[in-house]
């Protein structure tokens, strides 16, 4: 707007002329980072809080029948201790089988923990080690004595 525009306005000879300003939003290429906090060696800071609580579920089904609720928890995408010591042997086996096919489909992976004790864990849980080795070289270290 000029200063003859002006002048014609304040001596109202000629209509003010809405001026509407708009505000240019620029958005960004690239989402900011949530902490942009960098640690001495040069790897980013993650907070330990920002993660899922991790839940392991301890199992000890008196029969076939709680199978699939150990299969739910699994699906849930949590670990499943299994504990088959309160079941007769038929009844074990049928659970462990029921659960062998489950964690196959779900990509999980079942370890034996102890005598009738079993670690079923989903696709998004890595087992590492075995403790079975371990027993055995217990037992032979017992015999050695």
């Amino acid at each position: 707007m000029g200063v003859m525009n002006r002048f014609m306005n304040f001596l109202g000879l000629q209509e003010e002329e809405e001026v509407v300003e708009r505000e240019v939003l620029e958005e960004p290429d690239e989402a900011p980072p949530a902490d942009n906090r960098k640690n001495p060696k040069g790897g980013n800071v993650v907070s330990i809080h920002s993660q899922k609580n991790v839940k392991v579920v301890l199992s000890e089904p008196r029969s076939y029948d709680e199978a699939q609720e150990i299969a739910d928890q699994l699906k849930s995408f949590r670990s499943v201790v299994v504990n088959l010591q309160r079941v007769r042997n038929d009844q074990a086996l049928r659970i462990i089988d029921f659960l062998s096919g489950t964690v196959y489909a779900l990509g999980g992976s079942i370890s034996k923990l102890g005598g009738n004790i079993f670690l079923c864990t989903p696709d998004t849980v890595e087992i590492q080690g075995s403790i079975s080795e371990i027993l055995a070289e217990d037992q032979d270290y017992n015999r050695m004595r």
